[in-house]
């Protein structure tokens, strides 16, 4: 029997995906959360061998938590369920530690194949999914252009990211501008939403 743990912040989806996997003869979710935080307990206390995780949750993305789980639990695979089809989330998940990545809205027999192969060691990626990622190229922002970017994208002035990193204000301005440049925006505002629908952010 494969134990699971599914990760949604969406009461119905979740249900709805728990009620469909419990019809497998094989698999049994042995854990429903809401919440990024609360998905390490939950993979510990239920000694799951699955996390299936979506991206977008309060208390930490999935792509947190995945690396939360790589270092807490390394024995439980860990399987991205999304419906945003940006090509740096794959990347990122994989970086992570993830080795299943799938949109939500495929299958339920496509999701529990998935869950067998990411147990049996293997990986699974959604091909369309791989194939955005792989024509969208690397990404351009370095890891401080992408903080700046998204202290910006929360609204923040630059003396507030400025001092929540621990940098100038110039040096913001700076990043800022260099984070406008490689995304090949006109503006601030641009820039984010070019990252954002890239899933660099």
């Amino acid at each position: 029997m494969i134990r699971i743990v599914l990760a949604d912040d969406e009461h119905l989806v979740r249900g709805a995906i728990a009620a469909l996997l419990g019809l497998e003869d094989d698999l049994e979710v042995v854990a429903e959360v809401g919440r990024g935080d609360a998905v390490v307990a939950a993979v510990t206390g239920g000694d799951a061998d699955i996390a299936v995780l979506d991206i977008e949750m309060p208390g930490g993305s999935g792509l947190e938590v995945a690396a939360d789980l790589k270092a807490a639990a390394p024995g439980c695979g860990v399987l991205i369920l999304t419906s945003f089809g940006r090509p740096g989330y794959l990347r990122r998940a994989l970086a992570a530690g993830a080795r299943g990545f799938l949109a939500k809205d495929a299958p339920v027999d496509q999701l529990a194949g998935a869950i067998r192969k990411v147990h049996g060691g293997g990986r699974y990626i959604d091909t369309e999914l791989a194939a955005a990622a792989m024509t969208a190229g690397e990404n351009p922002l370095t890891a401080r252009e992408a903080e700046v970017l998204r202290g910006a994208a929360e609204g923040r002035p630059v003396s507030a990211i400025a001092a929540a990193l621990h940098l100038t204000e110039g040096t913001v301005r700076n990043y800022l501008s260099s984070a406008i440049t490689k995304t090949g925006a006109d503006n601030r505002m641009s820039a984010i939403r070019t990252a954002q629908d890239m899933g660099w952010l």
